[in-house]
């Protein structure tokens, strides 16, 4: 027996840091969906949407990293599955390479040239450069140039575009129809104005599908480029006609906003504006990099929010893996038994954020033009943190006030949020996520909304909490009426870095084997 079990100990693989690392991203299985009233038609059409998506993947690997086969020949397989969790060789909770013959993440992605200088992109004179969907690259002459994406991907959305097409021709609804040949014509332009208008007409569709490039969060060099990702989705219906209370409610919140009426009044919500609710069935490109997305508020065209509004997306199946594999073990290892957290808090929450995406100030009132422009490449990560900030700020406002017949009280939403808030800070900073919820636990914590005890325990002091939430909200709305880029920049320096308390955090989480996030398998 002794002889067996030494045999046994000495055969055993050591875990790798990589081992560990993805090991900590919890998979969930994104199954058959369930098609029960969608016709044959319909679900050729959700079987295009896949192939479809598919395809988008294969650009936003061209776009972060490159060849794609390369990762698929890695003969590690965990090196292999953990490289495709985070779509190339850098961990993207910190920039690092986890594999051999790698530097850090390039904060330009493949969007620009690798050796080029901020001098050069400054003096290099095509308006074009600063185009969201247009690549630099360096020309046979040494100089630089411009290429469109829709020439860039020729190929990739060729195949798209045959998708899209094949869709629109067999779907029996004409507003599915009409938004996928829009978005054939914006594809082969780059130009997805009348695209994005198309998507809020299309309403009367069980499935949907997002498909394009949206965000620009892959490029930290100058926050220009976006990127390709799609989303595949199958509507709850039941759960949309509630969430349609809120939608009507728009500008009741735009008037509420903890900020100068100048402000707030510099920007009304698109009459349009609607909220969803969702199952994910199948995520790629950004949306389906690192950690997942719970929710998504597009589009984010400044034009066609004012004109006609927004969508707000919110992924119902993966708010609720996220809950249970993460926020619940979670709130073991960080509350007090006095303190609790719900479920349906968190799907509000997350409700509440994105709609604040579709809230606030677009345009700068003091002439400094678009927020996103004014603010330059830390844009994102000021919006990201008015989303976390707002929809706090909303839980409060609204907690008693709307007939929301699952929501629950202001302190359980709270709790949750704090929660939620540390365990998105073990992102890191690379990301304008990480950050942005870096800097509401920092500034919350500075203004004695929470502490945190010897024993890794939080005694939330709500009071205190209700006044920081609404400064905090203050000061960014001020940030952005004024595209005050210099605050901004102050902003991030005083609270964007993570301390002892929240490194204690995550080491506790980690030894309770509390996942990071959640990597997503597919059975249909």
């Amino acid at each position: 027996m002794v002889a067996a079990l030494a045999l046994v100990a000495c055969t055993q693989t050591k875990k790798t840091p990589v081992d560990t690392a993805l090991e900590r991203y919890a998979v969930v299985t994104i199954g058959k969906p369930d098609l029960e009233g969608i016709s044959d038609n319909g679900k050729e059409v959700l079987n295009l949407y896949k192939f479809a998506a598919i395809e988008a993947d294969k650009i936003y690997w061209k776009q972060v990293f490159g060849d794609a086969d390369v990762i698929n020949r890695i003969q590690d397989e965990a090196t292999r599955d953990y490289a495709k969790v985070n779509y190339g060789p850098w961990d993207r909770r910190n920039g690092k390479s986890f594999i051999s013959g790698y530097k850090e993440m390039p904060a330009g992605a493949n969007f620009y040239p690798a050796d080029m200088t901020d001098e050069e992109f400054q003096a290099f004179g095509d308006s074009l450069k600063n185009s969201p969907y247009t690549l630099i690259h360096r020309k046979d002459d040494g100089s630089l140039g411009v290429e469109w994406y829709h020439d860039a991907y020729a190929n990739h959305i060729e195949t798209i575009v045959t998708c899209l097409k094949t869709a629109a021709e067999i779907t029996i609804k004409p507003s599915v129809a009409n938004y996928l040949n829009k978005k054939v014509e914006a594809l082969q332009t780059d130009d997805y104005y009348e695209s994005e208008l198309a998507w809020l007409d299309m309403t009367d569709s069980k499935m949907d599908l997002i498909l394009g490039p949206d965000e620009a969060t892959d490029d930290r060099l100058y926050g220009l480029k976006k990127s390709y990702e799609a989303y595949v989705l199958l509507k709850d219906e039941p759960k949309t006609e509630e969430l349609s209370k809120l939608a009507g409610t728009l500008d009741e919140l735009q008037a509420n906003l903890p900020c100068k009426d100048e402000y707030k009044n510099s920007f009304k919500p698109g009459k349009d504006s609607e909220i969803y609710a969702y199952d994910a069935l199948y995520l790629a490109g950004a949306a389906n990099a690192g950690e997942k997305f719970i929710a998504v508020n597009l589009p984010f065209d400044e034009k066609v929010q004012a004109e006609k509004g927004t969508r707000t997306v919110i992924m119902e199946n993966i708010i609720n893996s996220k809950f249970y594999k993460v926020l619940a073990p979670a709130s073991n290892v960080l509350l007090n038994k006095e303190d609790e957290i719900d479920e349906q808090s968190f799907f509000w929450l997350i409700a509440f954020r994105e709609i604040a995406h579709g809230l606030g100030v677009r345009e700068t009132v003091n002439g400094n033009g678009l927020v996103s422009t004014a603010l330059g490449k830390n844009a994102q990560v000021i919006e990201e943190a008015k989303g976390s900030i707002l929809g706090a700020y909303y839980a409060d406002m609204l907690a008693n006030k709307h007939e929301l017949s699952t929501f629950t009280t202001y302190k359980t939403a709270i709790a949750t949020y704090l929660v939620n808030l540390v365990r998105s800070c073990r992102f890191g900073n690379v990301t304008p996520v990480g950050m942005s919820t870096t800097i509401c636990y920092n500034y919350l914590k500075s203004k004695g909304a929470f502490q945190r005890g010897q024993d890794g325990k939080y005694a939330i002091n709500y009071e205190e909490m209700q006044k920081a939430v609404a400064a905090l909200a203050e000061e960014i709305l001020n940030i952005q009426a004024t595209g005050d880029k210099a605050a901004a920049e102050k902003l991030i320096a005083d609270y964007g870095q993570q301390g002892d308390d929240l490194k204690e955090d995550f080491t506790n989480l980690h030894m309770e084997q509390v996942p990071i996030d959640i990597r997503l398998e597919y059975n249909w």
